[in-house]
Order: structure tokens, then sequence, then C-alpha cells
């Protein structure tokens, strides 16, 4: 089972597109102050998604992944930025016309007035750049354990198959070896008749010499 598999990359796809716009939406509501219309989450969402859905082939490393995750952080800050704009209008208000009625109400609370103020962006930049690397080595590390399963799920599928092939093969090329009964004794092996052996020992043809006498 590949982690490229269709199935497999919807759901990092959209764990990835969670997080995110989740995270982006969340921490620009959190500083900013003012609410986020529906469609522009819902929009940036599925642009995320789609992008990611696309590049997510094989599993990916940190770097890799921080550096697809933080600007698509920003970028979808920038579409909150101007959704708001959009639908609020500088001093918070809703915005009559066709587009202020296509923004379907706020994300995270009333709408409010923006602030512009330049230390408010750059903790709003500083806050982003924070999340997206942690995020980024959350993703990573939701990765590679995702990357085990799935190869620990595919060993326990396949093992048995291929036991039942290499059997199957193995089969007709080794035959059974008998063993022989145990309770049956042995046969001494029956030795070779002594055809040519010529008997030529026999009793002394004399008496037997002695000693002298003194």
């Amino acid at each position: 089972m590949d982690i490229s598999a269709a199935w497999v990359r919807v759901l990092r796809a959209a764990l990835f597109t969670a997080l995110c716009v989740t995270l982006s939406a969340g921490s620009h509501v959190l500083l900013s102050g003012t609410g986020l219309p529906v469609t522009t989450v819902a929009l940036t969402g599925a642009a995320v998604f789609a992008l990611v859905y696309a590049l997510a082939g094989g599993e990916r490393g940190f770097g890799r992944i921080a550096a697809l995750f933080v600007p698509l952080e920003l970028a979808a800050d920038a579409l909150f930025s101007t959704g708001q704009a959009t639908c609020y209008g500088a001093d918070g208000h809703a915005v009559p016309g066709a587009l202020s009625a296509l923004c379907g109400g706020a994300v995270g609370g009333p709408p409010a007035a923006a602030s512009g103020s330049g230390t408010a962006a750059w903790l709003l930049l500083a806050a982003h750049l924070a999340v997206g690397l942690l995020a980024a080595a959350w993703l990573r590390l939701g990765e590679a354990s995702l990357a085990r399963l799935l190869g620990t799920l595919a060993g326990a599928a396949l093992h048995p198959l291929l036991t039942a092939l290499t059997v199957a093969t193995a089969g007709p090329r080794h035959r059974a070896v008998r063993v022989p009964a145990r309770g049956r004794a042995r046969r001494a092996p029956a030795l070779p008749l002594l055809v040519h052996s010529v008997v030529r020992r026999g009793p002394p043809r004399g008496p037997a010499s002695g000693p002298a006498p003194a």
C-alpha cells in the first residue's frame, strides 16, 4: 500500500487544508479583531485542497512541507484581508452590493473595524511564521507515522499470499523424503563370501623340541 494512493492523498490533503486554513483564519481573527466572510474561507479552503492534492505525491520531508505550508498560510491571510475589506470595508460595516451578498456572514465573531497599525501587521506575520513552522513539524511526524502504518498493514496483508505462493511454487520441485519407520530394525549388510580363502594352519608335525638337559 503506497502513501501516494488516491484515498491516502485525499486524506493527507484534507488534513493539510484543515490545519492551514484553520490556523490562518484563527490567528487572523484573533489578531485583527475582525470576522471573516464565510465565502472567502470556503473558497480559500477549496483552493488550498486542490493545490495540495496535486502536490501530494509521495512522502514529504519537513523542508518541503514547511516550504508549502508557510506561503499558503500567508496567502490565505492575504485573501482573508481582501475578503474583509471587500465585504465589510475599512470601517468594519457591511458593504452594500452584489459582492456583499456573496460574503455569507462572518466567521469568528461580528465584523469590527480592522486595525491598520504597523505593529499589528508585523505581529500577525510573526505569528503566521511561528505557527506555520510548528504545524509543518507536526505534519511531518504525521507523514512518517502514516507511511510506517501503511507499510505494516501492507506487509501483514501480503504475508499469507506470499507464503501460499512460495509453497505452491516449491511443491513440484521438492519431493518428500521417505523416512524409515522407527519400529523396524535395520538389517546388517550381508558380508561377501570368502571364496578364495585356504586354511593352512593345523597341528605340529613332530614333537616340540624342548631345552637340552643339563
